[in-house]
């Protein structure tokens, strides 16, 4: 494990003045909450003794009902036996590299891909593989090439991650076309497919796509989670797994953490039994909606010759690639000067790429401050462009094989 090289630089970020383009944190204070403080007061005065208690470490089975029926807005239909509750969806993928990974095992990924994913899978001393994206999503030929490449080395490739929807970081939807091929290659090579859509729900134009795990045959296992369109803080995450893998999901679960937080799970119970939570996601996607359209706009309207970047269709992030000769980590402290801060590319890499790239992130400043935050951006990369006029490329090259380590960021 690895602790963040710009962490101290974040910490600057934090001040007020900074416009923060980098954390993917939901905007919680939409939420209504004087409305949620009496349903957490209903939960202690009506189910005090049972909320304060241990629970199962598979999760409350009324939680787990819900959360079946919360699946069906993406087309799922489960069963709650399949379902284990887990402390966010991270916890779950945590759980699945603890029971399938052996150290030198073979992870594949994105490229780029989660970089809290890449945190996990390294923490369990996995081998990760980047597979290629595009603007429709993982490239099949490149998904087959690299499952061929490691049965001709003799290696197992335990699973493939992906984040099909609004992925985090690039923004990028996966095509359903492409889902399909997908799920033939990793079948045709008995290879097992993490699904993690935590973003999925947040939409703000576009056709949805049909998941994975609707669409596989059983090698799918589906991540879900409750963090950005109710809370972070109540931490309810959960994976949809095919019995056997679930069974070691649960004993995995036990020996982590014994059993997860009864009062949260009670408390998010009652959310989804009393409150219009589906109206409250479509709030949510309004309010997100506009926040990617003033940095959609803004990036358009101000961004120097030679950047380019995605245009999601939901979720937080767009993924930006600045001019030739240009260092996005090395450019992050004249960032902060100018009072904005991003994620540089190199963390959503397990093998040194991302240099010219970065993370923008939506979701928590106004339209406003986006527009700001954009401007001093722009300010920055101006800089670095007299910068590398004068003295040649600031963007220096990746040591081979090297992993950068990651901001611990959402």
């Amino acid at each position: 494990m690895v602790a963040s090289e710009v962490r101290a630089l974040f910490a600057v970020a934090s001040r007020p003045e900074v416009v923060s383009l980098a954390g993917g944190m939901p905007n919680v204070a939409a939420l209504p909450l004087d409305q949620i403080g009496e349903l957490v007061r209903d939960v202690v005065a009506e189910e005090g003794p049972a909320a304060l208690q241990y629970g199962s470490a598979q999760g409350d089975p009324v939680l787990r009902e819900q959360i079946c029926d919360y699946m069906t807005l993406e087309g799922i239909t489960a069963s709650p036996d399949d379902v284990i509750v887990t402390v966010g969806s991270q916890q779950a993928l945590d759980l699945i590299t603890r029971v399938f990974v052996d150290p030198g095992d073979v992870v594949l990924c994105e490229a780029p891909t989660y970089v809290t994913a890449i945190n996990t899978f390294s923490a369990f001393q996995a081998e990760i593989r980047h597979v290629a994206m595009d603007g429709d999503g993982v490239v099949p030929e490149e998904l087959d090439e690299a499952l061929t490449r490691a049965a001709r080395e003799g290696r197992r490739v335990k699973f493939f991650y992906t984040v099909p929807n609004f992925q985090n970081p690039a923004g990028i939807t996966m095509t359903a076309e492409r889902r399909a091929r997908v799920l033939e290659i990793c079948e045709r090579h008995d290879v097992l497919v993490v699904e993690d859509n935590p973003y999925g729900l947040l939409r703000y134009d576009g056709e949805a796509q049909p998941t994975l795990y609707s669409q596989g045959s059983g090698n799918v296992i589906y991540l879900g989670s409750l963090s950005k369109t109710l809370s972070p803080g109540l931490r309810i995450g959960w994976a949809l797994a095919p019995a056997p893998v679930r069974a070691k999901l649960v004993l995995a679960a036990e020996s982590a953490m014994l059993s997860h937080s009864t009062f949260n799970q009670l408390v998010v119970r009652r959310y989804l039994r009393t409150f219009p939570w589906r109206e409250q996601i479509k709030a949510f996607n309004t309010m997100y909606g506009e926040r990617r359209d003033a940095m959609l706009g803004a990036l358009e309207a101000m961004m120097p010759a030679g950047c380019t970047w995605t245009r999601p269709e939901g979720g937080f992030f767009v993924w930006a690639t600045l001019p030739e000769g240009i260092d996005a980590k090395a450019m992050l402290p004249r960032a902060v000067a100018e009072r904005v801060a991003y994620v540089p590319g190199t963390g959503f890499f397990a093998d040194g790429r991302g240099r010219a790239d970065m993370r923008l992130s939506f979701c928590y400043p106004t339209p406003e401050q986006i527009r700001e935050g954009v401007r001093r951006l722009v300010g920055a990369i101006e800089g670095e462009l007299d910068l590398r006029d004068t003295f040649g490329s600031t963007l220096a090259p990746p040591t081979e094989g090297s992993q950068a380590p990651a901001p611990d960021l959402p």
